[in-house]
Protein backbone atom coordinates (compact mmCIF):
# COMPACT_ATOMS: atom_id res chain seq x y z
CA UNK A 1 0.00 0.00 0.00
CA UNK A 2 1.70 3.41 -0.79
CA UNK A 3 2.52 5.36 2.25
CA UNK A 4 1.07 8.78 0.96
CA UNK A 5 -2.41 9.12 2.05
CA UNK A 6 -4.66 12.23 0.82
CA UNK A 7 -6.14 14.66 3.51
CA UNK A 8 -7.98 17.67 3.68
CA UNK A 9 -5.44 19.22 5.55
CA UNK A 10 -3.10 18.12 2.75
CA UNK A 11 -4.92 19.32 0.53
CA UNK A 12 -5.81 23.04 1.42
CA UNK A 13 -2.04 22.88 2.30
CA UNK A 14 -1.21 22.09 -1.36
CA UNK A 15 -3.86 24.84 -3.26
CA UNK A 16 -2.47 27.34 -0.75
CA UNK A 17 1.37 26.74 -1.82
CA UNK A 18 0.51 26.51 -5.43
CA UNK A 19 -1.58 29.91 -5.38
CA UNK A 20 1.12 31.25 -3.98
CA UNK A 21 3.78 29.97 -6.55
CA UNK A 22 1.54 31.21 -9.55
CA UNK A 23 1.28 34.59 -7.99
CA UNK A 24 5.26 34.85 -7.14
CA UNK A 25 5.42 33.70 -11.21
CA UNK A 26 2.84 36.22 -12.63
CA UNK A 27 4.79 38.80 -10.57
CA UNK A 28 7.80 37.94 -12.52
CA UNK A 29 6.11 37.33 -15.66
CA UNK A 30 7.88 39.56 -18.65
CA UNK A 31 5.85 42.30 -19.47
CA UNK A 32 5.14 41.03 -23.15
CA UNK A 33 2.90 38.24 -21.71
CA UNK A 34 0.75 40.40 -19.17
CA UNK A 35 0.56 44.31 -20.78
CA UNK A 36 1.36 44.55 -24.77
CA UNK A 37 -0.96 44.55 -27.02
CA UNK A 38 -0.04 42.39 -30.31
CA UNK A 39 -1.19 44.12 -33.74
CA UNK A 40 -1.37 41.31 -36.60
CA UNK A 41 0.52 43.20 -39.94
CA UNK A 42 0.41 41.10 -43.10
CA UNK A 43 3.08 42.79 -45.78
CA UNK A 44 2.97 41.35 -49.15
CA UNK A 45 6.09 40.87 -51.08
CA UNK A 46 9.58 42.64 -50.84
CA UNK A 47 8.17 45.42 -48.58
CA UNK A 48 7.44 42.80 -45.88
CA UNK A 49 11.59 41.74 -46.31
CA UNK A 50 12.23 45.81 -45.20
CA UNK A 51 9.77 46.56 -42.44
CA UNK A 52 11.26 44.40 -40.10
CA UNK A 53 14.03 46.72 -40.17
CA UNK A 54 12.07 49.44 -39.30
CA UNK A 55 9.62 48.28 -36.44
CA UNK A 56 12.03 48.07 -33.21
CA UNK A 57 11.92 51.38 -33.28
CA UNK A 58 8.35 51.38 -33.18
CA UNK A 59 7.99 48.61 -30.34
CA UNK A 60 11.17 50.98 -28.61
CA UNK A 61 8.63 53.87 -28.56
CA UNK A 62 5.44 52.16 -27.70
CA UNK A 63 6.56 49.59 -25.60
CA UNK A 64 2.75 48.23 -24.62
CA UNK A 65 2.86 47.44 -27.79
CA UNK A 66 4.15 44.35 -30.12
CA UNK A 67 3.95 43.69 -33.58
CA UNK A 68 3.50 40.37 -35.56
CA UNK A 69 4.48 40.77 -38.71
CA UNK A 70 4.10 37.85 -41.62
CA UNK A 71 4.87 38.26 -44.99
CA UNK A 72 2.77 37.37 -48.03
CA UNK A 73 4.75 36.49 -51.47
CA UNK A 74 2.59 39.09 -53.93
CA UNK A 75 1.14 36.01 -55.83
CA UNK A 76 -0.52 34.22 -53.67
CA UNK A 77 -2.24 37.21 -51.60
CA UNK A 78 -5.16 38.17 -52.81
CA UNK A 79 -6.31 34.74 -52.04
CA UNK A 80 -4.71 34.20 -49.08
CA UNK A 81 -6.63 37.80 -48.04
CA UNK A 82 -10.18 36.76 -49.40
CA UNK A 83 -9.55 33.21 -47.70
CA UNK A 84 -8.97 34.86 -44.57
CA UNK A 85 -11.95 37.07 -44.97
CA UNK A 86 -14.42 34.62 -45.56
CA UNK A 87 -12.89 32.61 -42.13
CA UNK A 88 -12.84 35.83 -40.11
CA UNK A 89 -9.14 35.46 -39.74
CA UNK A 90 -7.90 38.90 -41.15
CA UNK A 91 -5.15 40.71 -39.87
CA UNK A 92 -5.31 43.90 -37.92
CA UNK A 93 -3.29 45.98 -40.28
CA UNK A 94 -2.66 45.35 -43.66
CA UNK A 95 -0.55 46.83 -47.10
CA UNK A 96 -3.49 46.60 -49.82
CA UNK A 97 -2.42 47.57 -53.68
CA UNK A 98 -4.62 50.55 -54.84
CA UNK A 99 -6.94 48.14 -56.76
CA UNK A 100 -7.71 46.33 -54.11
CA UNK A 101 -8.88 48.71 -52.06
CA UNK A 102 -12.39 49.10 -53.64
CA UNK A 103 -13.24 45.41 -53.72
CA UNK A 104 -12.65 45.18 -49.62
CA UNK A 105 -14.54 48.45 -48.85
CA UNK A 106 -17.38 46.71 -50.56
CA UNK A 107 -16.69 43.81 -48.97
CA UNK A 108 -17.42 46.05 -45.82
CA UNK A 109 -13.97 44.88 -44.28
CA UNK A 110 -11.99 48.36 -44.00
CA UNK A 111 -12.78 50.16 -40.85
CA UNK A 112 -13.40 54.40 -41.97
CA UNK A 113 -10.26 56.18 -41.35
CA UNK A 114 -11.48 59.79 -41.31
CA UNK A 115 -12.16 60.12 -37.34
CA UNK A 116 -8.22 58.74 -37.08
CA UNK A 117 -7.04 61.54 -39.39
CA UNK A 118 -8.83 64.48 -37.66
CA UNK A 119 -6.85 63.97 -34.23
CA UNK A 120 -4.09 63.26 -35.87
CA UNK A 121 -0.49 65.28 -35.35
CA UNK A 122 1.19 63.07 -38.19
CA UNK A 123 -1.29 61.82 -40.69
CA UNK A 124 -2.07 65.30 -42.96
CA UNK A 125 -4.05 65.10 -45.75
CA UNK A 126 -2.48 68.16 -47.72
CA UNK A 127 0.60 66.70 -47.51
CA UNK A 128 -0.40 64.12 -49.77
CA UNK A 129 -0.34 64.22 -53.80
CA UNK A 130 -3.95 64.50 -54.52
CA UNK A 131 -3.99 61.75 -56.75
CA UNK A 132 -2.56 59.07 -54.54
CA UNK A 133 -4.76 60.26 -51.49
CA UNK A 134 -8.59 60.10 -54.09
CA UNK A 135 -7.35 56.15 -54.79
CA UNK A 136 -8.42 55.68 -50.67
CA UNK A 137 -11.54 57.38 -50.71
CA UNK A 138 -14.33 55.06 -51.48
CA UNK A 139 -18.00 56.14 -51.53
CA UNK A 140 -17.21 59.25 -50.18
CA UNK A 141 -15.16 57.24 -47.05
CA UNK A 142 -11.78 57.18 -46.52
CA UNK A 143 -10.68 53.74 -46.12
CA UNK A 144 -6.51 53.50 -46.00
CA UNK A 145 -3.68 55.42 -46.24
CA UNK A 146 -0.85 56.04 -48.55
CA UNK A 147 2.01 54.21 -48.12
CA UNK A 148 3.82 54.17 -50.98
CA UNK A 149 3.20 55.42 -54.25
CA UNK A 150 4.04 53.69 -58.22
CA UNK A 151 3.33 55.66 -61.27
CA UNK A 152 5.38 54.90 -64.88
CA UNK A 153 6.91 57.67 -66.98
CA UNK A 154 10.07 57.77 -69.24
CA UNK A 155 13.44 56.80 -68.59
CA UNK A 156 15.72 57.70 -71.79
CA UNK A 157 19.11 57.45 -73.20
CA UNK A 158 20.70 61.11 -73.51
CA UNK A 159 23.38 60.63 -75.72
CA UNK A 160 20.78 59.00 -78.50
CA UNK A 161 17.95 61.72 -78.11
CA UNK A 162 20.88 64.57 -78.80
CA UNK A 163 22.29 62.78 -81.30
CA UNK A 164 19.14 62.62 -82.95
CA UNK A 165 18.43 66.25 -83.12
CA UNK A 166 15.83 65.73 -80.39
CA UNK A 167 15.06 68.78 -78.42
CA UNK A 168 14.08 68.95 -74.93
CA UNK A 169 11.70 69.24 -72.76
CA UNK A 170 9.19 66.53 -74.82
CA UNK A 171 5.70 67.74 -72.90
CA UNK A 172 3.14 67.02 -75.73
CA UNK A 173 2.07 63.93 -77.83
CA UNK A 174 3.02 65.96 -81.00
CA UNK A 175 6.38 66.68 -79.78
CA UNK A 176 7.10 63.16 -78.80
CA UNK A 177 5.88 61.17 -82.08
CA UNK A 178 8.12 63.72 -83.37
CA UNK A 179 11.11 62.71 -81.11
CA UNK A 180 10.52 58.58 -82.14
CA UNK A 181 10.10 59.38 -86.07
CA UNK A 182 13.75 61.63 -85.70
CA UNK A 183 15.19 58.86 -83.27
CA UNK A 184 13.93 55.83 -85.60
CA UNK A 185 15.21 57.87 -88.35
CA UNK A 186 18.66 57.87 -86.79
CA UNK A 187 18.85 54.36 -85.32
CA UNK A 188 17.95 52.50 -88.48
CA UNK A 189 15.98 49.45 -88.99
CA UNK A 190 17.07 47.33 -86.24
CA UNK A 191 16.52 49.37 -83.54
CA UNK A 192 13.85 51.18 -81.80
CA UNK A 193 12.34 54.76 -80.68
CA UNK A 194 11.09 52.55 -77.30
CA UNK A 195 10.35 49.63 -75.93
CA UNK A 196 6.41 49.06 -74.74
CA UNK A 197 5.91 45.74 -73.58
CA UNK A 198 2.63 43.96 -75.12
CA UNK A 199 1.99 41.97 -72.33
CA UNK A 200 1.93 45.35 -69.60
CA UNK A 201 -1.19 47.71 -69.84
CA UNK A 202 0.34 50.41 -67.55
CA UNK A 203 1.02 52.38 -71.08
CA UNK A 204 -2.27 52.50 -72.75
CA UNK A 205 -3.66 52.67 -69.44
CA UNK A 206 -1.60 55.87 -68.73
CA UNK A 207 -2.53 57.58 -71.88
CA UNK A 208 -6.46 56.74 -71.54
CA UNK A 209 -6.08 58.39 -68.26
CA UNK A 210 -4.49 61.35 -69.59
CA UNK A 211 -8.17 62.49 -71.65
CA UNK A 212 -10.59 63.79 -70.24
CA UNK A 213 -13.39 61.21 -70.84
CA UNK A 214 -14.07 58.57 -67.72
CA UNK A 215 -13.25 54.80 -69.14
CA UNK A 216 -16.22 53.44 -67.35
CA UNK A 217 -19.53 55.52 -67.18
CA UNK A 218 -23.16 54.94 -65.63
CA UNK A 219 -22.37 55.03 -62.25
CA UNK A 220 -19.16 53.22 -63.19
CA UNK A 221 -21.67 50.45 -64.50
CA UNK A 222 -20.45 50.33 -68.15
CA UNK A 223 -17.85 50.42 -70.25
CA UNK A 224 -16.50 53.95 -72.14
CA UNK A 225 -13.78 52.45 -74.33
CA UNK A 226 -15.85 53.71 -77.13
CA UNK A 227 -15.60 57.52 -76.11
CA UNK A 228 -13.31 59.68 -77.80
CA UNK A 229 -10.79 60.06 -75.38
CA UNK A 230 -10.07 56.32 -75.33
CA UNK A 231 -10.36 56.18 -78.74
CA UNK A 232 -7.76 59.17 -78.96
CA UNK A 233 -5.36 57.48 -76.41
CA UNK A 234 -5.94 54.15 -78.81
CA UNK A 235 -4.92 55.48 -81.57
CA UNK A 236 -1.60 57.12 -80.40
CA UNK A 237 -0.42 53.61 -78.96
CA UNK A 238 -1.13 51.92 -82.03
CA UNK A 239 0.29 54.74 -84.18
CA UNK A 240 3.62 53.88 -82.32
CA UNK A 241 3.74 50.30 -83.56
CA UNK A 242 2.51 50.83 -86.76
CA UNK A 243 5.45 53.90 -87.31
CA UNK A 244 8.02 51.16 -86.52
CA UNK A 245 8.73 53.28 -83.40
CA UNK A 246 8.23 50.51 -81.45
CA UNK A 247 8.84 46.46 -81.85
CA UNK A 248 5.64 44.41 -81.40
CA UNK A 249 6.98 42.03 -78.71
CA UNK A 250 6.12 41.51 -74.95
CA UNK A 251 9.30 41.58 -72.37
CA UNK A 252 9.81 38.13 -72.52
CA UNK A 253 10.85 38.33 -75.94
CA UNK A 254 13.79 41.33 -74.57
CA UNK A 255 16.34 39.23 -73.75
CA UNK A 256 17.34 41.52 -70.66
CA UNK A 257 15.35 44.94 -70.91
CA UNK A 258 18.48 46.68 -68.98
CA UNK A 259 21.11 45.69 -70.93
CA UNK A 260 19.09 46.47 -74.06
CA UNK A 261 18.67 49.90 -73.23
CA UNK A 262 22.09 50.43 -72.68
CA UNK A 263 22.72 48.26 -75.99
CA UNK A 264 20.58 51.44 -77.65
CA UNK A 265 18.14 49.05 -78.63
CA UNK A 266 15.55 51.64 -77.98
CA UNK A 267 16.08 55.01 -76.39
CA UNK A 268 12.89 55.71 -74.35
CA UNK A 269 11.81 52.95 -71.88
CA UNK A 270 8.09 53.69 -70.28
CA UNK A 271 8.45 52.12 -66.88
CA UNK A 272 8.35 52.49 -62.75
CA UNK A 273 10.54 53.81 -59.98
CA UNK A 274 11.85 50.51 -58.98
CA UNK A 275 14.28 50.88 -62.59
CA UNK A 276 16.04 53.74 -60.87
CA UNK A 277 18.22 51.34 -58.85
CA UNK A 278 18.56 48.68 -61.75
CA UNK A 279 19.50 51.51 -64.47
CA UNK A 280 22.41 52.66 -62.08
CA UNK A 281 23.45 49.14 -60.87
CA UNK A 282 23.79 47.92 -64.45
CA UNK A 283 24.81 51.16 -66.25
CA UNK A 284 28.01 50.43 -68.02
CA UNK A 285 30.51 53.35 -66.82
CA UNK A 286 30.77 55.16 -69.95
CA UNK A 287 26.97 55.61 -70.30
CA UNK A 288 26.57 56.40 -66.44
CA UNK A 289 25.39 60.07 -66.86
CA UNK A 290 23.60 59.31 -69.99
CA UNK A 291 20.50 58.43 -69.15
CA UNK A 292 17.60 59.85 -67.47
CA UNK A 293 14.22 60.90 -66.71
CA UNK A 294 10.89 62.60 -67.85
CA UNK A 295 7.42 62.95 -66.97
CA UNK A 296 5.03 61.48 -69.87
CA UNK A 297 3.68 63.78 -72.07
CA UNK A 298 0.13 64.63 -72.75
CA UNK A 299 -2.13 65.35 -75.84
CA UNK A 300 -1.32 69.46 -75.00
CA UNK A 301 0.86 69.20 -72.31
CA UNK A 302 2.36 67.37 -69.27
CA UNK A 303 0.28 64.29 -69.26
CA UNK A 304 -1.23 62.20 -65.97
CA UNK A 305 -0.23 59.17 -64.73
CA UNK A 306 -0.61 55.79 -63.16
CA UNK A 307 -1.63 56.46 -59.67
CA UNK A 308 -0.76 52.96 -58.23
CA UNK A 309 1.39 52.20 -55.26
CA UNK A 310 -0.41 50.06 -51.74
CA UNK A 311 -1.65 51.76 -49.11
CA UNK A 312 -1.97 50.91 -45.04
CA UNK A 313 -5.75 49.75 -44.08
CA UNK A 314 -7.37 48.99 -40.64
CA UNK A 315 -9.72 46.15 -41.00
CA UNK A 316 -13.07 45.98 -39.28
CA UNK A 317 -12.55 43.13 -36.92
CA UNK A 318 -9.40 43.88 -35.59
CA UNK A 319 -9.65 44.44 -31.66
CA UNK A 320 -7.06 46.59 -31.80
CA UNK A 321 -7.44 49.65 -33.87
CA UNK A 322 -6.24 52.20 -31.59
CA UNK A 323 -2.86 50.31 -31.73
CA UNK A 324 -2.97 49.21 -35.64
CA UNK A 325 -3.41 53.22 -36.26
CA UNK A 326 -0.11 54.20 -33.62
CA UNK A 327 1.48 51.86 -36.54
CA UNK A 328 0.27 53.57 -39.36
CA UNK A 329 0.88 56.81 -37.80
CA UNK A 330 4.27 55.85 -37.52
CA UNK A 331 4.99 54.23 -40.62
CA UNK A 332 3.65 57.58 -42.23
CA UNK A 333 5.93 60.02 -40.55
CA UNK A 334 8.15 61.84 -43.39
CA UNK A 335 11.29 60.29 -41.77
CA UNK A 336 10.32 57.01 -41.73
CA UNK A 337 9.29 57.01 -45.35
CA UNK A 338 12.47 58.29 -46.24
CA UNK A 339 14.24 55.31 -44.67
CA UNK A 340 11.60 53.27 -46.20
CA UNK A 341 12.51 54.56 -49.59
CA UNK A 342 16.40 54.46 -48.84
CA UNK A 343 15.95 50.74 -47.92
CA UNK A 344 13.42 49.67 -50.97
CA UNK A 345 13.11 52.24 -53.82
CA UNK A 346 9.67 52.85 -53.15
CA UNK A 347 8.57 56.53 -53.50
CA UNK A 348 6.96 58.27 -50.47
CA UNK A 349 3.36 59.75 -50.81
CA UNK A 350 3.86 62.75 -48.85
CA UNK A 351 5.41 66.05 -50.57
CA UNK A 352 7.26 66.66 -47.49
CA UNK A 353 9.31 63.65 -47.56
CA UNK A 354 10.72 64.18 -51.16
CA UNK A 355 11.95 67.40 -49.40
CA UNK A 356 14.67 65.61 -48.45
CA UNK A 357 18.06 65.91 -49.67
CA UNK A 358 18.25 62.54 -50.57
CA UNK A 359 15.36 63.04 -53.02
CA UNK A 360 15.11 66.38 -54.12
CA UNK A 361 18.57 66.08 -54.80
CA UNK A 362 18.41 63.27 -57.19
CA UNK A 363 17.42 64.68 -60.90
CA UNK A 364 16.37 61.08 -61.37
CA UNK A 365 13.46 60.93 -58.72
CA UNK A 366 12.59 64.25 -59.43
CA UNK A 367 10.63 63.86 -62.53
CA UNK A 368 8.71 61.57 -60.52
CA UNK A 369 7.75 63.90 -58.05
CA UNK A 370 6.46 65.82 -61.06
CA UNK A 371 4.32 62.68 -62.48
CA UNK A 372 2.81 62.27 -59.08
CA UNK A 373 1.26 65.69 -59.09
CA UNK A 374 -0.67 64.72 -61.85
CA UNK A 375 -1.53 60.85 -61.04
CA UNK A 376 -5.14 60.27 -61.47
CA UNK A 377 -6.91 57.29 -59.49
CA UNK A 378 -8.25 54.50 -62.28
CA UNK A 379 -12.42 53.64 -61.75
CA UNK A 380 -13.05 52.24 -58.16
CA UNK A 381 -14.87 48.73 -58.97
CA UNK A 382 -13.65 45.57 -57.51
CA UNK A 383 -13.71 44.31 -61.12
CA UNK A 384 -11.36 46.61 -62.33
CA UNK A 385 -8.11 44.19 -62.80
CA UNK A 386 -9.94 41.80 -64.92
CA UNK A 387 -11.23 45.06 -66.89
CA UNK A 388 -7.59 46.26 -67.73
CA UNK A 389 -6.55 43.25 -68.54
CA UNK A 390 -9.57 42.77 -71.50
CA UNK A 391 -8.21 46.47 -72.06
CA UNK A 392 -4.59 45.16 -73.08
CA UNK A 393 -5.84 41.70 -75.04
CA UNK A 394 -7.90 44.17 -76.84
CA UNK A 395 -5.56 46.71 -77.69
CA UNK A 396 -2.90 43.89 -78.56
CA UNK A 397 -4.68 42.60 -81.22
CA UNK A 398 -5.22 46.01 -82.64
CA UNK A 399 -1.16 46.42 -82.37
CA UNK A 400 -0.66 42.74 -84.41
CA UNK A 401 -3.00 43.70 -87.03
CA UNK A 402 -5.87 41.35 -86.18
CA UNK A 403 -8.99 43.92 -85.43
CA UNK A 404 -9.39 47.76 -86.59
CA UNK A 405 -9.69 50.13 -83.44
CA UNK A 406 -13.43 50.52 -83.97
CA UNK A 407 -13.62 46.83 -83.86
CA UNK A 408 -12.16 46.85 -80.91
CA UNK A 409 -13.40 49.62 -78.78
CA UNK A 410 -17.03 47.99 -79.70
CA UNK A 411 -15.52 44.90 -78.39
CA UNK A 412 -13.73 46.04 -75.29
CA UNK A 413 -17.18 47.88 -74.39
CA UNK A 414 -19.17 44.58 -74.80
CA UNK A 415 -16.17 42.76 -72.80
CA UNK A 416 -16.43 45.11 -70.18
CA UNK A 417 -20.64 45.37 -70.04
CA UNK A 418 -20.46 41.67 -69.17
CA UNK A 419 -17.85 42.12 -66.50
CA UNK A 420 -20.00 44.91 -64.58
CA UNK A 421 -23.39 43.14 -64.94
CA UNK A 422 -23.76 41.89 -61.38
CA UNK A 423 -22.48 45.52 -60.58
CA UNK A 424 -25.20 46.93 -62.30
CA UNK A 425 -28.09 44.68 -60.51
CA UNK A 426 -26.86 45.51 -57.83
CA UNK A 427 -26.81 48.97 -58.44
CA UNK A 428 -30.60 49.11 -60.06
CA UNK A 429 -31.96 46.93 -57.50
CA UNK A 430 -30.66 50.07 -54.77
CA UNK A 431 -31.41 52.95 -56.72
CA UNK A 432 -34.75 51.99 -58.63
CA UNK A 433 -35.73 54.48 -61.22
CA UNK A 434 -31.99 55.02 -61.80
CA UNK A 435 -30.90 56.18 -65.33
CA UNK A 436 -29.22 52.84 -65.54
CA UNK A 437 -31.71 51.21 -67.35
CA UNK A 438 -33.13 53.80 -69.31
CA UNK A 439 -28.80 53.66 -70.72
CA UNK A 440 -29.03 50.43 -71.26
CA UNK A 441 -32.50 50.84 -73.66
CA UNK A 442 -31.32 53.67 -75.21
CA UNK A 443 -27.37 51.49 -76.15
Amino acid sequence: MSPFRFSPARGALALVLLTGIAAVLAACAPRDAQQRTTVRFWAIGREGEVLGTLLPEFEAAHPDIRVDLQQIPSTAAHEKLLTAFAADTLPDVCQLGNTWIAEFATLKALTPLEPYVRRSTVVKQDDYFPGIWQTNIIDGQLVGIPWYVDTRLLFYRKDILREAGVKLPITTWAQWDKAMAQIKAYVGPDRYAILMPLNEFEQQLSLALQQDDPLLRDHDNRGNFESPGFRAALAFYANTFAQGWAPKMSETQVSNVWDEFFRGTYAFYLSGPWNIREFRIRAPETLKDQWGTMALPGPHGPGAGIAGGSSLVIFQSSRHKEAAWKLIEFLSRPDIQQRFHALIGDLPPRRSTWHTPQLEGDPLARAFADQLERVKPTPKVLEWERIVQEMRLVTERVVRGGESQDAAVADLDQRVDKILAKRRWIYERDHPGSDAKQTETAR
